[in-house]
């Protein structure tokens, strides 16, 4: 499969679906000559079982093939989603009508060439065409560390001590802008239009209900996301959907680096055996941290920021918090300089995460997410080397390759799913179409049976007889 092909054929509207017993993606291309509840065909060459050459393909013949197919897999017996910034795109899209602000590059004051040299070169090395926002931040802070281990005997008011002190504040300036940027996204939709802005969380809820109502008997639905905004905390809170995480404490939480357990459960009334978790609970995790994350006095604290604020600062004036700025801010990579390793509290995080999703009879969702962080690949990929784990990747697009060129590298394609185009990967599409639907799995059973028991596999006609054993004989086991 060539890569480039791949990525036009996602550029011109075309969609990548493999599901259930698809040996190879098939490739749907836009159909001009259909209705328009009918808008795909399969592209010429792509070969599959359920669908006919130019045969007008919708909603209706897609949902048949995914929407059973994600039903089964969400009930699994662990259960992961994984949530990129396509999520926040398209929420804020639905509820503001614009783009949400981007990592874009930053320029520093100071030693800006060396950094932006260097940023080059590990995004090359990382398989990646330009560095971003994080590879710039991390290597600034690289720089930082080794500029004060060579400068620690210089005088206060040499070249070297100021140069140091140049670059620590345009790292504190560069960290308040992109934090900056993150509450501007959260305030314009907060402040969209009410029609609007109510109709991007009922999607947001729609979709992370469907993946957290899971059957009681099995385990937690697991939540990660490289995201530093709080879309999914809003749409928990809208969902009243409680998310546990390593953070105790109520007026200042304070991350903790053992997990805490809070898995509240009962046994329904009249029934003995084993009890079924309390529903609407699932546990939640930021890999990259957030943007109401500080590190204070040696440990890691979550601050009241409400969602909309326009400026983090006067939340930083209270008591305990003297001294705080942007520097302490805990966005990946950047670790407070006073911790004896630049991985706290990242480590616990990437720990939950492999702990998570390497597990026998796992199955992980990523959505949004372009596959561009290595460290995370590489869980992903040791997961799969568990033949019951099964990876489902959607996606809007693939503009840089790296879902495909991911794909192509795994090799375990028969435990792999792939929704990926502007349709498929849509959020309105996926909620309205192809996601489980919230908390009917059981009653759909149940009427299944039902209807199996009355009058066989499928209801009579108006014209069959209405004699009860007749009825009764046309019953199948």
């Amino acid at each position: 499969m060539m890569i480039d092909a791949m990525r036009a054929h996602l550029g011109n509207g075309g969609q990548i679906l493999k599901s259930r017993d698809d040996n190879t993606p098939v490739l749907l291309t836009q159909n001009s000559s259909a209705a328009d509840d009918k808008p795909f065909k399969l592209s010429t060459g792509s070969r599959c079982g359920w669908a006919k050459p130019d045969e007008a393909i919708g909603s209706d013949k897609l949902r048949q093939r995914i929407e059973p197919w994600l039903t089964a897999l969400v009930q699994s017996e662990h259960l992961a989603v994984l949530l990129g910034s396509g999520l926040t795109h398209a929420v804020h899209w639905i509820g503001a009508g614009t783009a949400l602000p981007g990592m874009n590059s930053v320029t520093f004051g100071s030693l800006d060439a060396e950094i932006a040299r260097e940023v080059e070169r590990v995004a090359r090395a990382a398989g990646r065409e330009n560095g971003n926002f994080e590879d710039q931040v991390r290597v600034a802070n690289e720089l930082l560390r080794g500029l004060e281990i060579l400068n620690a005997g210089k005088d206060h008011d040499s070249p070297e001590k100021r140069q140091l002190e140049q670059l620590r504040s345009d790292l504190s300036g560069v960290l308040a802008a992109f934090a900056k940027s993150i509450l501007d996204g959260e305030n314009s939709l907060a402040t969209a239009e009410a029609a609007k802005r109510e109709e991007a969380f009922n999607y947001l809820v729609s979709f992370l209900m469907s993946f957290a109502s899971r059957a009681g008997t099995r385990e937690r639905l697991q939540l990660f996301t490289t995201n530093y905004d709080r879309f999914i905390e809003a749409g928990a809170d809208t969902a009243g959907l409680r998310l546990i995480d390593r953070f105790a404490g109520t007026l200042a939480p304070v991350f903790r680096a053992s997990r805490l357990d809070v898995d509240l459960h009962y046994n329904p009334p009249g029934i003995r055996g084993e009890p079924r978790y309390l529903e609407g609970v699932a546990r939640f995790t930021k890999l990259h941290g957030s943007v109401d994350w500080l590190a204070c006095d040696g440990s890691i604290r979550r601050i009241s920021l409400p969602f909309g604020a326009m400026d983090a600062t006067p939340y930083l004036e209270a008591p305990g918090l003297k001294g705080i700025d942007a520097s302490s801010l805990m966005i990946y990579p950047n670790a407070a300089k006073d911790r004896e390793t630049a991985a706290f509290p990242y480590v616990e995080l990437f720990r939950d995460f492999a702990a998570s999703i390497c597990r026998p009879n796992s199955t992980v969702v990523c959505y949004g997410y372009s596959f561009g962080d290595e460290h995370i690949n590489r869980v992903l990929e040791d997961m799969l080397t568990i033949p019951s784990a099964h990876l489902v990747i959607i996606a809007r697009g693939d503009p840089l390759g790296r879902i495909m060129r991911t794909y192509e590298g795994l090799g375990r394609h028969a435990q792999m799913t792939l929704l990926i185009g502007d349709h498929l990967g849509d959020l309105r599409a996926l909620v309205d179409h192809y996601l489980p639907k919230p908390a009917i799995d059981r009653t759909t059973f149940r009427m299944a049976e039902l209807l199996k028991a009355r009058w066989g596999t499928e209801p009579r006609s108006n014209g069959e007889s209405e004699n009860p054993d007749s009825a009764a004989g046309s019953s199948t086991t």
